[in-house]
């Protein structure tokens, strides 16, 4: 066996391809449906924060983090596709009493900001939402450099513009929620016009009981260096939240100045076995070159989509 095919085969790192269960398509959440379920709190009677990272309710990728702290705030980053609301809504309103003090989105594509731009316009009053922080490009910009998304885009921003007082984080900027201390890392480049919308994607930095947490978004191999050059001192993380659902994201070269203990991967099944429709490696996806970078930098844990709802206490 070569050594990419050992790295690919999980013998080589414990937990590579732990399997939960099957995705259900239901729309009410209830508590025992996360598949994986892990404490990382010197208490676990009393964590300071719950993390969720959502599955693909269907087959295409999708992210959404929710946070709950443990004086009663609650963060949402992205939050999926149309598709996914009832689902989130359900899961809001029956962990965080149906309100949200702070919602960050990373960049504008609909499998990450499709179901707030729903619930702002079609069902405003399913929750509360405090605060919304968002720093998008123009959309004519976005139009100019990924057409292919334009319609997508209008709703985004038809939805965004029904929500009043929405703020610009800022790189340096930063946020307490309770134990849960952020800062914003980046802002955007208008001068990237390669894989524009991903490369516009914003990142932040959590620390929480002693952990820390890095979101990245969709932040592709330009945006990515930009975000190396300038914040490399802040990117060593215990968790790192994939870029680009784990392919084709931000280079080598930036996990390995991050050093992530643990990984979250919003990548449904088929991604991750870089699967086109006919079978394991069809497609032309990087996902398997990332997990093996991931094994070669020791990363003790991947927390991957596909296998279903993840809870993770801190």
């Amino acid at each position: 066996m070569d050594r990419r095919s050992f790295l690919l085969s999980g013998l080589a790192v414990p937990f590579l391809f732990k399997s939960g269960k099957t995705v259900m398509a239901a729309a009410t959440y209830n508590a025992s449906d996360a598949s994986i379920t892990m404490n990382f709190a010197d208490d676990p009677n009393v964590p300071a924060m719950t993390l969720w990272q959502f599955p693909n309710r269907q087959n295409p990728q999708m992210m959404c983090y929710v946070l709950r702290t443990s004086n009663g705030q609650t963060i949402v980053f992205d939050g999926g596709r149309k598709y996914d609301v009832p689902y989130l809504v359900d899961l809001l309103k029956k962990e965080c009493d149906g309100k949200v003090d702070a919602w960050f989105l990373t960049h504008a594509h609909n499998d990450h900001c499709g179901a707030l731009a729903d619930i702002l316009l079609n069902s405003p009053d399913a929750i509360e939402i405090k605060d919304l922080y968002y720093n998008f490009p123009e959309q004519e910009w976005l139009d100019t450099y990924e057409e292919s998304d334009k319609a997508f885009t209008a709703v985004i921003f038809d939805g965004l513009a029904k929500f009043k007082g929405a703020k610009k984080p800022e790189p340096g900027q930063t946020f307490e929620y309770g134990p849960l201390k952020m800062e914003c890392l980046n802002d955007f480049d208008l001068s990237l016009h390669m894989n524009a919308i991903n490369n516009s994607s914003i990142c932040y930095r959590l620390d929480v009981a002693g952990k820390s947490i890095l979101i990245l978004g969709d932040l592709g191999y330009e945006g990515g260096d930009r975000v190396l050059e300038a914040q490399r001192d802040k990117l060593d993380c215990d968790f790192c939240q994939m870029a680009h659902h784990g392919q084709q994201g931000v280079r080598r070269s930036f996990y390995e100045a991050v050093k992530p203990r643990f990984t979250l991967w919003p990548t449904p099944d088929w991604l991750w076995r870089n699967d086109s429709g006919k079978g394991d490696g069809s497609g032309p996806f990087k996902t398997c070159d990332t997990r093996i970078w991931a094994a070669e930098l020791g990363v003790e844990q991947y927390f991957v989509a596909k296998d279903g709802l993840i809870k993770l206490t801190f």
